[in-house]
C-alpha cells in the first residue's frame, strides 16, 4: 500500500463542481465522497428507479438532468456507466458538443485507461481513469469503505498529480496502472473479488444441503482466516486435501458433488487443478502423490493428462485475457 501523507488544506486543488453521468452504485458514492472533501455536486443523470433512489439518498437536493446537461454544469464529470457502454457514451458526448475544453472527465472502469476518452480529449477535455478496487452496495456505507481503498489510476503524465490528489481526497490510495496493463489489472481483480462471491455463495448452498443451519456463521471465521493467511503468505497458505495430495478425499468430494450439485463439478475440478499446480510448484504437494490426484481431477471427457506442474500445458489451463465489469 502506498504511504502518502494527507493533503493539507492549503495544498488542496481548487474546489470543483461535480457531475455524475450514470447513477449506478459507484458514481453517487464517489460524488458524495468528493463532497466531504469540499467539492460541490451540481448534477446527476440516472434513468432507472434504482438510480433515482441512489441519487436521492447519497446526493440529496442535487438535480437529475440529462447527461449533456451534467457536462454543461460541472467542471469535474464522473462517467460511471458499465464498461461496454463507456465508449459509445464518450463518442456521443463529444459528437454533440457537450464536452467543454478544460473539463476534467473521469471514468471509473477497471478495464480501460484513458484511450477510451480520446474523442473527448480531442474536444479539449482532461482525461482521467480512476478505478476504485472496491465492491459497491449503492448505499451510504460505500462512502465509508473508500477510506484506504486502492484506486487504479491512469492519466497523462501532466495530469498525474491531479488524479492522485482526487483519489487521496476521497480517502483512497492511488496505484499507478499503465494503459497497456489495464485489462490484466482488471482481470486480476475480477478473479479475486467477483469469483470469490461465486465461490462463497456456492459453498453456503452446499452447506445448507448438508444440513448446516447457519452456513454464514460457519464460513465467516474460516474464510476470514484463509483470506488473511493468503494475503500474508500467498501460496504458502494453501491447505486442504488437494495441497496434501489426498486423492481419496478429493474423489469423495467429486462423487458427492456429482450426486447433489452436478452444476458445481466443473468449477471444483478447475479450481482443484489450479490449486494442485500451485501447490506442486511451491513444494507443498509431493510429486509422488500428484499422479493419483490427477486421475481424480481429470475430466472424464479428456482422460488422464500430464501431472500438475509437468512440462506442457496443464489440463484446461486458463487463458489470460480481459474481463469486463459493471459500475
Amino acid at each position: 500500500m502506498n504511504s502518502i501523507p494527507p493533503i493539507e488544506a492549503q495544498d488542496r486543488p481548487a474546489r470543483l463542481t461535480v457531475g455524475v453521468v450514470g447513477a449506478g452504485r459507484v458514481g453517487p458514492a464517489l460524488a458524495a465522497s468528493l463532497q466531504l472533501a469540499g467539492h460541490r455536486p451540481v448534477a446527476v443523470s440516472g434513468v432507472s428507479d434504482a438510480s433515482v433512489r441512489r441519487a436521492a439518498e447519497l446526493l440529496p437536493d442535487v438535480p437529475l438532468v440529462p447527461p449533456a446537461e451534467v457536462l454543461a454544469r460541472a467542471e469535474l464529470v464522473l462517467l460511471t456507466v458499465p464498461d461496454d457502454a463507456l465508449a459509445d457514451l464518450v463518442s456521443g458526448l463529444a459528437e454533440t458538443g457537450a464536452v467543454r475544453p478544460g473539463q476534467l472527465l473521469v471514468h471509473t472502469s477497471g478495464r480501460y485507461g484513458t484511450a477510451v476518452l480520446d474523442p473527448a480529449t480531442r474536444a479539449g477535455a482532461l482525461p482521467l481513469a480512476l478505478h476504485p478496487a472496491m465492491t459497491f452496495t449503492g448505499t451510504s456505507v460505500d462512502v465509508q469503505r473508500l477510506a484506504g481503498c486502492s484506486f487504479g489510476v491512469t492519466a497523462p503524465e501532466e495530469l498525474r498529480m491531479a488524479a492522485e490528489a482526487l483519489v487521496i481526497e476521497m480517502g483512497g490510495e492511488p496505484e499507478w496502472i499503465a494503459e497497456s496493463a489495464r485489462p490484466l489489472y482488471h482481470a486480476a481483480l475480477a478473479i479475486g473479488a467477483n469469483h470469490l462471491v461465486t465461490l462463497v455463495a456456492q459453498s453456503m448452498e452446499l452447506l445448507r444441503d448438508a444440513g448446516v443451519q447457519a452456513p454464514d456463521r460457519m464460513l465467516g471465521p474460516l474464510l476470514g482466516a484463509a483470506l488473511d493467511n493468503a494475503l500474508r503468505s500467498g501460496d504458502a497458505a494453501l491447505t486442504g486435501p488437494v495441497a496434501r495430495g489426498d486423492a481419496g478425499t478429493v474423489a469423495a468430494h467429486v462423487t458427492e458433488l456429482r450426486r447433489h450439485a452436478p452444476q458445481s463439478v466443473a468449477g471444483y475440478l478447475a479450481m482443484a487443478r489450479m490449486t494442485a499446480d500451485r501447490a506442486l510448484a511451491h513444494g507443498l504437494l509431493k510429486p509422488e502423490l500428484a499422479e493419483d490426484l490427477l486421475g481424480v481431477l481429470a475430466d472424464p471427457d479428456e482422460g488422464p493428462g500430464p501431472a500438475p506442474g509437468a512440462s506442457g500445458p496443464a489440463p484446461d489451463a486458463p487463458d489470460h485475457g480481459p474481463e469486463g465489469g459493471d459500475r
